[in-house]
């Protein structure tokens, strides 16, 4: 599989040549902080600027020294060697600064490459001249401003990528990064290095935390950089071009944290479509789903079906517990890793659980930020889950949720239909609850799509599920029953889209026949426009996102087929071919759009959502009703003692 068709390759002498300069800022420059402040150090055990226990040693063979840098000065060198008690460096300490080196090699690269692209290189040859015109100079500015944050991002990217193979499970917490300067790529990175320095003088008082703390930094680094360049202008020469490092298997591309193109090695119990049981349009569209995705292609970074329009990148399932949620979650990681490893695609599955919030300030969101940036790695293909929405992420304005609930929240809504949110079609996310009517109602109209998982509903299905769970090991006879005959999909998924010619929700019910009454048979989209006005008429929160949820749905129904299974089994058949080719096959399938596929996905989103309203009032009123028992019984009581 072809990668490197769209990236511009980072030749080694590009980054090589900056090495000297790389190690000289690592054995020593001045920094006098002009954002940040220093932080106070342990006492007995470190201060600012100079080593712990072994101080500075000189190349001169014969001569002992002591180190004369003044307080701003930082001298990394030193300062990762003085961790620990051994009078040697360690090998993890020695791997740290190789690490640095190396990334603050692949920085002033980035930002070289940069400035050649944009034409500040000429600028700044003009400046050392003099001659740069006076009409340029706030283009100069802003020039040197992009090819500052280009270059910290980088060097924090590069760092947290080559490192990351080091990492325990040590943690700190080193607060937001501040001392993020703009004047130019020099001066940032010297900003950035006496930042570091400061939290390894605090932090790293063993290798593990070394480890924990340089990862820490690179993650905030990235975090600030990427925010100031929200608002930079001159910088879509470093954000439209990926660069490759072959030798570190390195992608550079713009403001995206990189990660090494390795799917995780998945543990859970897969399950096969036919032992998933009733749910069978969860069922089918997760199948579906999961061979849309395995149509990305890696060189055009794209996926067809989600220029086509007909492309799931984050659904909802819900449902009463025990109804087959997990099953769902074990039958689609392990189709999609079946086809990735047919097809020699990295896969990566990663679940977001409760144990992401944290009770440091902060510490969710970035649990929950790593977990997004993992699953979207667009060198891979990629699964997110995340089970329990309901207690994971908080509902805004509920005084029960935590701020790790929130920061989770916030993060969740950005990553999934934010300004800077992008669907390359490599990956998918699903959101797991028992009680959707918990989660925030923003969050939870950022899923697209909507699985119902209502488990066995027939009896043919209690009599599959039944002699599934059973197993063999018995000689009870099946009697005269066809096994998993109900289950099957295509015939199954007809009779439940069908079922949704009309709403299930009573109170949806009751605004489709009036609307009916009304205007009709709804057959035109002015007709159906009425439909949808009168659901929000009925619910508030049935907003413009709903309508274009539903119309996302619309397309996936004209995407109503499956990628036939020999596609993925032979992968020279589709999987192998161009991106152009791809698309085609795909819209040669491509069915047309019905009024039925529209009212039928109207009712089905709207029922779910009258679904968590309903609910969610069910559980307000519990709740009151509880409150009012409780103070009639404390006034009881109370009157009781007065007496």
């Amino acid at each position: 599989m072809s990668q490197s068709a769209d990236f511009m390759e980072m030749s080694e002498d590009d980054i090589r040549k900056h090495y000297d300069a790389a190690v000289a800022m690592l054995e020593g420059v001045d920094h006098t902080p002009r954002i940040a402040t220093a932080k106070e150090a342990p006492k007995a055990e470190k201060s600012a600027g100079l080593g712990t226990r072994r101080r500075f040693r000189s190349t001169t063979p014969g001569l002992v020294t002591r180190s004369t840098a003044r307080p701003e000065g930082v001298r990394l060198i030193e300062r990762v060697e003085g961790v620990g008690d051994d009078a040697l460096p360690s090998a993890v300490q020695a791997s740290v600064l190789h690490g640095i080196r190396r990334a603050i090699a692949i920085g002033l690269a980035a930002g070289e490459a940069f400035s050649e692209a944009t034409g500040l290189a000429e600028l700044k040859k003009d400046n050392l001249a003099g001659r740069v015109a006076e009409a340029r100079r706030a283009e100069f500015g802003e020039l040197l401003a992009a090819e500052a944050l280009a270059t910290l991002f980088t060097f924090a990217n590069a760092t947290s990528y080559l490192l990351a193979s080091h990492a325990t499970e040590a943690t700190v917490e080193i607060g937001a990064v501040e001392e993020v300067l703009t004047d130019n790529a020099q001066l940032a990175l010297h900003g950035a290095l006496w930042e570091l320095d400061q939290d390894l003088t605090v932090f790293a008082d063993d290798d593990a935390k070394l480890v924990a703390t340089v990862l820490a930094y690179a993650e905030q680094l990235m975090e600030k950089s990427s925010l100031r360049a929200q608002n930079t202008p001159r910088l879509e020469a470093f954000n439209t071009t990926s660069y490759r490092v072959e030798a570190d298997d390195l992608t550079i591309n713009g403001f995206t944290p990189a990660s090494a193109a390795k799917g995780s090695k998945l543990t859970m119990s897969f399950k096969k479509p036919n032992e998933v049981v009733g749910n069978h349009i969860a069922k089918y569209q997760s199948m579906k789903l999961a061979k849309m995705v395995m149509a990305y292609d890696f060189e055009r970074k794209l996926n067809p079906f989600a220029e086509l329009g007909g492309f799931i990148f984050t659904f909802m399932g819900d449902g009463a517990p025990g109804t087959g949620k997990t099953t769902l979650i074990q039958m689609m990681a392990g189709l999609m890793s079946g086809y990735c490893e047919t097809a020699g695609y990295p896969f990566r599955y990663q679940n977001l659980s409760t144990d992401n919030i944290d009770s440091y300030q902060g510490k969710s969101g970035q649990n929950a930020k790593a977990f997004i940036n993992n699953v979207i790695d667009p060198n891979v293909i990629g699964f997110g889950t995340i089970d329990d929405i309901d207690q994971l992420a908080g509902k805004r304005g509920d005084r029960q949720s935590s701020a790790g609930q929130l920061e989770i929240t916030a993060v969740l809504m950005e990553s999934f239909a934010g300004a800077n949110t992008v669907v390359r079609g490599n990956c998918t996310f699903g959101m797991f609850s028992n009680y959707p009517e918990n989660v925030d109602d923003a969050l939870r109209q950022r899923a697209g799509a909507r699985f119902l998982v209502d488990g066995p509903q027939t009896r043919d299905d209690y009599v599959d599920i039944l002699n599934l769970l059973m197993g063999k090991n018995h000689d009870i006879p099946l009697g005269d029953f066809e096994p998993f005959a109900a289950q099957e999909i295509k015939k199954a998924v007809a009779a439940s889209f069908d079922g949704h010619a009309k709403p299930h929700e009573e109170g949806l019910l009751r605004v489709y026949e009036k609307v009916s009454k009304d205007v009709g048979d709804l057959d035109t989209i002015a007709k159906m426009g009425t439909y949808l006005k009168a659901i929000q008429e009925a619910d508030h929160r049935f907003t413009g996102r709903a309508i274009k949820n539903i119309t996302d749905a619309v397309k996936v129904r004209a995407m109503d087929f499956e990628l036939p299974d020999e596609w993925m089994e032979e992968p020279d058949l589709f999987l192998f071919k161009s991106y152009d080719e791809k698309k085609g096959m795909i819209e040669e399938l491509r069915q047309p759009i019905t009024t039925e596929m529209v009212i039928q996905e109207i009712n089905r989103y709207a029922d779910s959502e009258f679904r968590y309203a309903d609910k969610s009032d069910e559980v307000a009123i519990a709740n009151m009703v509880r409150e009012f028992g409780l103070n009639e019984e404390a006034k009881k009581r109370y009157l009781e003692l007065r007496g």
